[in-house]
């Protein structure tokens, strides 16, 4: 695909990413939960669920100081938006019935409170992530899609437990600043977006890329793209833009084969 083409099927999907502005407060609020519940099916089937670890969230259309997450000990592959609880600043279930993870809690309240633009965010024990955070070091551009990550993720260089504790999640909140992802050592990876399906999108990449990566190095010694070639890639396949339109193809398919996750 050219450059030329790809600013235009880009440009042609400008209306759609911006539909929301087009729904009332209350089909906002419907249309994130849907989205959050097929984008944790997509999580299932890719085999980012492990146990009752992982979690999604998305900031409320209508009391935005509050989050939808997916409740602890639910399967990723059974959810559905009935299922979704909303939680508010000091960590209590304000709508749904289920269990909060304090982890949930912890980390996406931090993120959901000093990122206004992130409408959502993703962490999950995937195998390739928590591989690679145990190496302690950022993606190096190796690839077309981890030039998506170049000079756009954060390293947060040490391991100190499961985050429960509140000055753990304001640090990471801290580390991860106005970038798209950030890598816990010794843990796995983190994702946001303006969108569900940006975060999506961005966890299922750079998942891919620390795979490729670890493949890479064990075989040999691989070769960067220098920093002006990933810079200008970046800026072709890292935009808001482009993570949204990346994932459509996936919701679409999860949505069709499971349409009872919508109810």
């Amino acid at each position: 695909m050219t450059d030329s083409t790809s600013d235009l099927v880009m440009n042609a999907s400008e209306a759609d990413i911006n539909a929301g502005g087009e729904r009332s407060p209350k089909e906002e609020r419907a249309f994130r939960k849907q989205r959050l519940a097929a984008a944790l099916r997509i999580f299932a089937r890719l085999g980012f669920d492990e146990g009752v670890a992982g979690h999604i969230t998305v900031r409320d259309s209508i009391d935005t100081d509050t989050f939808w997450v997916n409740p602890m000990g639910r399967s990723f592959a059974q959810m559905r938006v009935s299922d979704l609880i909303r939680v508010d600043g000091q960590g209590e279930v304000v709508e749904g019935a289920g269990l909060l993870n304090a982890a949930a809690f912890t980390i996406h309240a931090h993120i959901h409170t000093a990122r206004p633009d992130v409408m959502a965010a993703a962490h999950a024990h995937s195998v390739h992530g928590k591989a690679f955070s145990a190496l302690g070091k950022l993606l190096d551009p190796l690839t077309q899609d981890a030039c998506a990550f170049f000079e756009d993720h954060a390293l947060l260089d040490d391991y100190t437990g499961v985050v429960v504790d509140q000055t753990e999640g304001d640090r990471l909140a801290r580390m991860l600043g106005d970038k798209k992802a950030i890598i816990l050592q010794n843990h796995g990876l983190l994702t946001v977006g303006h969108s569900v399906e940006e975060a999506c999108w961005w966890f299922v990449a750079m998942e891919r890329s620390c795979q490729a990566q670890l493949l890479a190095d064990a075989a040999g010694h691989p070769r960067k793209i220098p920093d002006d070639r990933a810079r200008h890639t970046a800026g072709q396949v890292g935009s808001h833009l482009a993570g949204w339109f990346s994932a459509q193809p996936m919701f679409d398919v999860i949505i069709a084969e499971h349409p009872g996750l919508l109810e």
